[in-house]
């Protein structure tokens, strides 16, 4: 427990209107040690939030692209860009490189790592999406989640707690980007992974499915993911789900203005 508020605040009340002034300044300087020390708190827990986040994303990505028994180039340079994204420091990306080996170890034990993960960050289920769409786009490196890969994926989606449906939408909203090119879907494909990706279905009224786009777009507010305790290097990526998100609303709204 901190003094320095009630002693300087004893000190000044007494200076000025005596044994009064010493009682209110004692009380004042009491309610401002409660303060600073909230703050601190806050503080200290954010960063440790944040610190959690940095580390288990990158143990896990590991985790997950050797999970179908290799780590391919596509996946390194997938974990690359990410690490570039995220604008690291040389030291960082260190740091980054080596919790990404501790993770494709054969003793690593992701369900630990997760658990710890939950323990720091489960008050932020946002925060929890975000992390799971970080694994789902780094297995779609090679264009496509290999079923080993998928199910790792999906464990640990189960262990966040984000539901099959929820994950299923995670998937469409990253497919929509990473399966354009050679070998890109059809264009029903592609408005189908926008619905998926939005949380609807076709039959979603016009201002349902605008609902359902405004909703993800504030969960994925850049301001809002750092003040839940993202670090703030991976601005760069909430950017990226945000323009996803705007792509399958402009998907599915381009369909529906063509068909009327």
């Amino acid at each position: 427990m901190s003094w320095i508020g009630k002693l300087a605040g004893a000190g000044i009340g007494y200076w000025i209107f005596g044994w009064i002034g010493a009682g209110i300044g004692l009380l004042l300087g009491h309610f401002l040690d409660r303060f600073v020390g909230r703050i601190k708190r806050v503080g200290g827990r954010l960063l440790e939030v944040q610190q959690t986040f940095f580390e288990t994303t990158f143990t896990v990505l590991g985790h997950v692209c050797k999970a179908d028994g290799q780590v391919t180039q596509a996946e390194i340079r997938a974990a690359e860009q990410i690490m570039t994204q995220m604008r690291l420091t040389k030291g960082r990306r260190k740091r980054a490189i080596e919790a990404f080996n501790r993770g494709k170890a054969r003793d690593f034990d992701p369900d630990e790592s997760i658990r710890r993960f939950v323990r720091v960050c489960g008050s932020q289920p946002t925060l929890l999406r975000v992390f799971l769409e970080i694994q789902i786009q780094a297995a779609f490196a090679d264009g496509q989640i290999a079923p080993a890969e998928r199910e790792a994926l999906l464990r640990i989606a189960h262990a966040l707690g984000v539901s099959d449906a929820d994950f299923s939408r995670l998937e469409a909203l990253l497919a929509g980007h990473y399966q354009r090119g050679p070998g890109a879907p059809t264009t029903a494909a592609a408005l189908e992974n926008a619905y998926q990706a939005l949380g609807v279905t076709r039959s979603a009224t016009d201002a349902e499915v605008k609902r359902a786009y405004r909703k993800l777009m504030s969960e994925h507010h850049p301001d809002k993911l750092i003040a839940k305790g993202l670090p703030d290097s991976m601005v760069e990526l909430a950017k990226e789900r945000s323009q996803e998100i705007q792509n399958a609303y402009e998907t599915v709204r381009r369909s529906r203005q063509a068909n009327t």
